[in-house]
C-alpha cells in the first residue's frame, strides 16, 4: 500500500509522506514532525491507529486494513491564519465531493463529522503548532470508515457509525479514495477565505433549520434552531426570542421541538 500511495503523492502538490502499519496516533506523530520542520503538505498516514483521537479526548480507533488513518500538516496561508475556523470544512469539503462522486448524499455535522443516512462516517480534528504568537504549523487529522470492520461496537459509540462499503454495499480501493479525497483538498485549499467555501460549507450542514442543542466542553449548553455559519465558521443559531447567537465551539445535538 505504501508504494501506491507514493505513487498518487508524485502527482500531487504535497510534501513527503511519512507511512506506518501501526502507530498511535498520526496527528501526536505530524505534530512532532511539524516541530522538526515538516514542510508544507507533509502526510502522515497509518494503515492501522490505536490511540487515535477526536475532538473533546474521544478516542479514534482505526484497526487494521479498514479504513483511511491520516493527519496533514500545511504551513498556513495568510487565508488560513486569517480563518484558522475554516481548516476544517476544507477536508470535509473534499471528503463530501468524494462520496457524492460515489453515489452518496453526505453532510456535514458541525463542527468536524461527515455524516451518512445521518450516520458518522468520518471524523475531523485540527490541531495547530505555534511558534510564539505566530501559528507555525495546521494539524489536519481525518479518520474515514471504509470497510465495515471500521465501525466500532455498538457499545463504544456516542453516535451511530456506518462506513461507505456498508453503504454502497460493495468494496471500494482505499488507496483510490486517498488520491480523490487529496486532489479535492487541493482543489478547496486555495478558495477557503471565499463566500463560495462558506456557501457550500453551510449547504451541507446537518439539522439546518431544525432545533439543536449544541454542548460545549464546560458543560454549558445553547438551545436554538440552526440558521448557517458565520464568516469563521462558527454556528450560528436563532434562539427562543429571535436573537441570532454564534457558537465557536461544541457539539451539536439534534433535539425534537415536541
Amino acid at each position: 500500500m505504501e508504494d501506491q500511495i507514493r505513487r498518487i503523492l508524485s502527482n500531487l502538490s504535497l510534501g513527503e509522506l511519512r507511512y506506518f502499519d501501526r502507530i498511535g496516533s498520526t496527528n501526536d506523530e505530524a505534530l512532532k514532525w511539524a516541530e522538526s520542520g515538516a514542510g508544507d503538505g507533509s502526510l502522515v498516514f497509518a494503515n492501522e491507529q490505536t490511540s487515535g483521537r477526536g475532538r473533546m479526548g474521544r478516542s479514534w480507533i482505526t484497526p487494521q486494513d479498514t479504513a483511511l488513518a491520516l493527519s496533514l500538516i500545511l504551513r498556513p496561508t495568510q487565508a488560513e491564519l486569517d480563518y484558522p475556523s475554516r481548516t476544517t470544512g476544507m477536508l470535509a469539503l473534499a471528503l463530501v465531493d468524494c462520496l457524492q462522486a460515489l453515489g452518496l448524499s453526505p453532510s456535514i455535522k458541525w463542527p468536524n463529522d461527515v455524516l451518512v443516512n445521518g450516520k458518522k462516517l468520518a471524523g475531523i480534528l485540527v490541531e495547530s503548532r505555534w511558534n510564539g504568537a505566530v501559528m507555525d504549523a495546521l494539524v489536519l487529522g481525518i479518520g474515514i470508515n471504509v470497510a465495515p470492520a471500521s465501525i466500532p461496537p455498538a457499545d463504544q459509540l456516542l453516535f451511530p457509525a456506518t462506513s461507505i462499503e456498508v453503504e454502497l454495499s460493495r468494496p471500494i480501493s482505499r488507496v483510490t479514495l486517498l488520491g480523490d479525497l487529496l486532489t479535492r483538498f487541493l482543489a478547496w485549499r486555495p478558495n477557503i477565505d471565499s463566500s463560495d467555501f462558506l456557501q457550500a460549507w453551510e449547504n451541507l450542514l446537518a439539522y439546518r433549520g431544525e432545533l439543536v442543542k449544541i454542548k460545549t466542553s464546560n458543560g454549558r449548553g445553547e438551545l436554538g434552531i440552526l440558521v448557517g455559519l458565520d464568516r469563521h465558521g462558527g454556528l450560528r443559531l436563532e434562539d427562543e426570542h429571535g436573537r441570532t447567537v454564534t457558537v465557536e465551539f461544541g457539539d451539536v445535538h439534534l433535539r425534537s421541538a415536541a
